[in-house]
């Protein structure tokens, strides 16, 4: 994550006087080549305009985390701009809100999600967002920590709450559970009474995961290659098989035939399906997967379900979620 300001409080009321006021900033895009092979970065000047949309709110920004720019979704939304914006989540304080806006008011702390069509940058010191893509921030998270783990955050709780549908004493797997991902994810279904397996791809990770408190039933260490993910997972819950399962990425095809970008670490989604209990949940990352008819016929003799996570759903604004929809 990237800390663009702190203001101390004696400074605060200047500074947002300052911000009120009509004036020239500088917000970082990114522009793609003809090819779009090269991405070059570049800082754009925009104006500072009032708040004029009425459920929009104006918004300092304190914080914004880098994340990576889905290029590809972009060019499947059809989406074609001379310059993207850089940075969508974010932490600020609101300066000023529209004339609907019923969720915030002035000098509230909030953090969020910037659409992917949004027209304002995070990494930028004022910006314009709709009041639906915020949320107040908890008073003892700080700025940093509240812009870096909002999307991570939000992906975690949707697989689990909404695609799983995660309870009490259930088993959960969560591949690559030493990821920013994985360790949300894994804090969110030890508060919801859930037994965790978690894989671990170094011996680094696998150390960070034996850290956890409260502990996970198994961390299995596939950094080798050698130790088979789903025989450990029935050996752990009995042969019973778990619940849910949250992958990091799956292996479509042989070793032999898998692209070098498929780290052999990765599960076979043949694995997947046999550690999946009855009436098991597979939330899957890979956007790609392909199921045979005894794929298929193996998840419909368990009553097994499967479910995309796909985060960018929640993030587009209405017009754009019917040209992706």
């Amino acid at each position: 994550t990237l800390l663009l300001s702190q203001i101390g409080p004696l400074h605060y009321a200047q500074q947002r006087n300052h911000l009120q006021r009509d004036v020239t900033m500088k917000g970082l895009y990114f522009q793609q080549s003809s090819t779009d092979e090269e991405i070059t970065f570049v800082f754009q000047e925009r104006e500072n305009l009032p708040v004029t949309e009425d459920n929009f709110v104006k918004l300092q920004v304190k914080a914004c985390a880098l994340s990576q720019i889905n290029t590809k979704l972009l060019a499947e939304m059809k989406m074609k701009k001379d310059l993207f914006p850089v940075g969508r989540e974010i932490a600020g304080i609101v300066l000023d809100v529209g004339s609907k806006v019923s969720f915030f008011q002035p000098d509230d702390e909030v953090v969020g999600i910037l659409p992917l069509d949004s027209e304002d940058p995070g990494l930028c010191e004022v910006i314009r967002v709709h009041e639906h893509y915020l949320v107040h921030k908890p008073e003892k998270v700080t700025w940093t920590e509240a812009a870096g783990s909002i999307r991570d955050g939000v992906r975690a709780y949707t697989a689990l709450h909404y695609l799983s549908h995660l309870s009490p004493g259930k088993s959960v797997l969560i591949m690559d559970g030493a990821s920013a991902f994985g360790t949300i994810a894994i804090q969110l279904a030890h508060h919801r009474g859930a037994k965790v397996i978690s894989t671990a791809c170094s011996l680094e990770d696998k150390q960070c995961l034996e850290r956890f408190r409260p502990p996970i039933a198994r961390v299995i260490d596939v950094s080798n290659g050698k130790v088979h993910v789903a025989e450990s997972c029935l050996e752990e819950t009995g042969g019973l098989g778990v619940d849910i399962v949250l992958d990091a990425g799956v292996r479509l095809y042989s070793k032999d035939d898998e692209p070098a970008v498929k780290l052999q670490l990765l599960p076979h989604k043949h694995d997947i399906i046999t550690l999946l209990g009855v009436g098991g949940h597979w939330v899957t990352t890979e956007e790609d997967l392909q199921l045979d008819p005894p794929d298929s016929h193996c998840l419909f003799l368990k009553g097994a379900t499967l479910a995309f996570l796909n985060d960018e759903v929640w993030n587009l604004s209405n017009v754009q979620q019917g040209k992706y929809l």
